[in-house]
This record gives structure tokens, C-alpha cells and sequence, in this order.
């Protein structure tokens, strides 16, 4: 099974940047993972909110893998306690699809994106910028593989 955290724009801060690729190289010790960024839309100051979700949609769409089981990052997501994140990611790495977990853009996704998703996924009821997201993505993941694995990572 092969993990894929496809997100919409570069993350500009440094330091976030840092740690995510810190995540990143992590997670690669346990699964096949890759990090796919989307870019930013051009001239997007120009688009209306439906205009530029619509855009972005377009380009989720376009590098989805037909066979994977497609999870949004999204605020009306299940949430979970991180072991029941790991007992998930377990399920979904016995079923043998490929797992392709989406960040959206400022204003989430298209209807087109949402038809397309297996499911969705909240990490929190609190609201973070799209940068912070992501580096709370692959940290949740490296850890829900610790746990799976036993390591002493996490503590109850």
C-alpha cells in the first residue's frame, strides 16, 4: 500500500516546510509515501470562491489514481483519538488500495472533489491554515505507524 498526502500550493513557510520533509522522510521508513503538491492557480485573486475551488477541483482530479481509496482532509470528517487513527490506517492498509489522503485549497473543495472521495477526515475542531494541516497530516500518520508498530513514539 502506497500513501499519497496530495496538497493544493506550496508551503511557503520555511520552517513548516522543515518539518513536514522531516515527516515526510520519516514516514518513508514504514511505507511507500509521497508528497504531491498541486500548484497554486494563477491569477486566483481574480477567480470567485466557486471559480477557484472549481480550478483547484480540477487539478485534485487530475493526478487521483482511479483505484485509490480517496480521503479528504475536511472539518465534517470522522475524528479520531490518535489509536483509533492507527486502528484505521490499519484497515485501510489491509484492504490493499493505495491510500490518497487531500488537503483542499483556502476554501475546500469542489462538489466535482467531494463526489470523487471515499471519505473524509477531520484531525481537529479547530480550525488551521492549509501549511499547518499538512505538517499535522504526516505527523499524525508517522505516529499512527508507530503505534501500529509498537514503538515507543506515543504514550497513552
Amino acid at each position: 500500500m502506497k500513501i499519497t498526502l496530495l496538497v493544493v500550493g506550496r508551503t511557503t513557510d520555511s520552517h513548516l516546510s522543515a518539518m513536514i520533509d522531516d515527516y515526510c522522510q520519516r514516514l518513508r521508513h514504514y511505507v511507500p509515501f509521497e508528497l504531491v503538491v498541486v500548484p497554486d492557480i494563477k491569477n486566483a485573486k481574480s477567480l470567485s470562491e466557486e471559480q477557484l475551488k472549481s480550478a483547484e477541483g480540477e487539478q485534485i482530479l487530475a493526478r487521483l489514481t482511479p483505484v485509490a481509496d480517496v480521503v479528504l482532509l475536511d472539518e465534517h470528517g470522522s475524528e479520531f483519538r490518535s489509536v483509533e487513527y492507527a486502528q484505521w490506517i490499519q484497515k485501510k492498509m489491509t484492504s490493499g488500495r493505495d491510500l490518497m489522503l487531500v488537503i483542499g485549497g483556502a476554501y475546500g473543495f469542489s462538489e466535482a472533489v467531494y463526489q470523487r472521495a471515499n471519505g473524509k477526515l477531520s484531525l481537529s475542531k479547530m480550525t488551521f491554515s492549509h501549511q499547518m494541516i499538512r505538517l499535522l497530516a504526516v505527523e499524525q500518520l508517522y505516529r499512527a505507524l508507530t503505534i501500529l508498530r509498537g514503538e515507543p513514539y506515543h504514550h497513552e
